[in-house]
């Protein structure tokens, strides 16, 4: 296959799983590590992907664009490993947690599936799917229902009813995006209003959002900086971020990705 040939059906990857791994292109494309490297280079100078840790992605984010799960895992994968392990001892054994649907939280997960007699409510698929492959005894899970998004979350009237009757200790919750006018936001409106009300239903709200969030802003606000009990980040968020932040939530941690 010459480079040009290869150089498109990457792209139609990309644009029809929103996302791609060099070690996955490597292996179904029977060419080296640094060809395919090569060739994303190439891509991303035409503006035509987006170069991220592991691999590539859909070029050019907006407010309502909403990359697909496996878009989303390859990006910032050290950082989201590094905001999990910070944020795990924030749960504590016994207590009903709700998670919300995003790679950061589905990383999160794993993280969780050792913690005994935990009461777990999520809106997202993959979330509970790593609980139910663990198969810990003692564990509860609650596995909202309603309309699947690109990002795996059930979102819509159903889930937001089912919310509504519950109470928990602690909501973990991923952002799409943040800053000081808009607060927590996501590309999605019906993922939004369900986010609301996992919000609405959390005696203590944990945000993890790594650093590339900080300036992103979706369509639809989840809820005010001030509104987070805790906000774990990574250490790729820049001074004037962080003081910002500090200013507004109630306690900033910033882990450092190994």
């Amino acid at each position: 296959m010459l480079a040009q040939q290869r150089q498109q059906a990457i792209l139609e990857r990309v644009r029809r799983t929103g996302g791609v791994r060099v070690a996955d292109l490597v292996r179904d494309l029977g060419v080296s590590d640094m060809t395919i490297r090569r060739d994303l280079e190439a891509l991303a100078d035409r503006g035509l992907i987006e170069k991220v840790h592991g691999g590539a992605t859909v070029a050019g984010p907006g407010s309502t664009e909403e990359p697909g799960f496996a878009a989303k895992s390859v990006r910032q994968q050290p950082e989201k490993e590094a905001i999990a392990r910070a944020a795990a001892p924030l749960v504590r054994p016994g207590s009903a947690v709700a998670l919300s649907a995003g790679t950061t939280t589905w990383t999160f997960a794993h993280h969780l599936v050792d913690v005994p007699d935990l009461t777990l409510i999520t809106n997202s698929v993959r979330v509970a799917e790593v609980f139910h492959r663990s198969g810990r005894p003692g564990q509860t899970v609650v596995l909202v229902g309603g309309v699947r998004t690109p990002s795996d979350a059930l979102v819509g009237p159903i889930a937001v009813q089912a919310i509504r009757s519950l109470n928990v200790d602690t909501l973990v919750l991923g952002v799409h995006g943040m800053n000081a006018r808009a607060g927590f936001t996501t590309p999605n409106l019906l993922e939004a209003e369900t986010d609301r009300e996992l919000v609405a239903a959390a005696q203590q709200l944990v945000v993890l959002a790594d650093h590339t969030k900080w300036g992103t802003v979706g369509i639809s606000t989840i809820a005010r900086l001030d509104r987070a009990d805790v906000l774990v980040t990574d250490s790729g968020l820049d001074k004037e971020a962080r003081d910002e932040l500090a200013g507004h939530v109630g306690e900033l941690i910033v882990a450092e990705p190994a």
